[in-house]
């Protein structure tokens, strides 16, 4: 079976912003106008969350513009949309999450052998200074590359 994965949306602030733990491939139940949409590109993860409601997994803020030749099939552009998981890693992420500082992040959207999938991340919130540690070693790390390229 061919993996034939294309990636519509990343969520670039997600590993800036949470220590990711542990990520999950999860399915999406969308309409075929968002599907539609989805595949033009025209989707944002940027202030998207996922949380559980009844023992089932949900996506909120997660904005598919309305499809262009959708009319009256559009959905709303925010609407709260089920995600497909099984049923024992659903009873795992509520106990992970019961415990202090755990969210779950949608770091991607994409497509895998015409499937929209998404993956979802168990992270936890860096403090201020978690982030301002990152950008520093990052920014040590450049000065370091671009020495060593220049000789020295």
């Amino acid at each position: 079976m061919g993996e034939n994965i294309k990636i519509v949306a990343k969520n670039r602030k997600a590993r800036h912003d949470f220590a990711i733990e542990d990520t999950y491939e999860v399915g999406l139940v969308l309409s075929g106008t968002e599907v539609k949409s989805i595949r033009a590109g025209k989707v944002s993860l940027k202030e998207s969350f996922a949380d559980i409601y009844n023992g089932e997994i949900f996506v909120y803020q997660m904005h598919i513009d309305p499809y262009e030749q959708g009319n009256i099939y559009n959905k709303d552009p925010l609407r709260i949309r089920k995600l497909l998981m099984h049923k024992q890693q659903i009873t795992k992420l509520i106990g992970l999450k019961q415990r202090e500082g755990y969210t779950l992040v949608p770091l991607t959207l994409y497509f895998k052998d015409g499937r929209c999938k998404m993956e979802l991340a168990l992270a936890k919130g860096k403090k201020l200074y978690d982030k301002r540690h990152a950008i520093a070693e990052r920014d040590s790390d450049r000065r370091i590359q671009k020495s060593m390229r220049h000789g020295g």
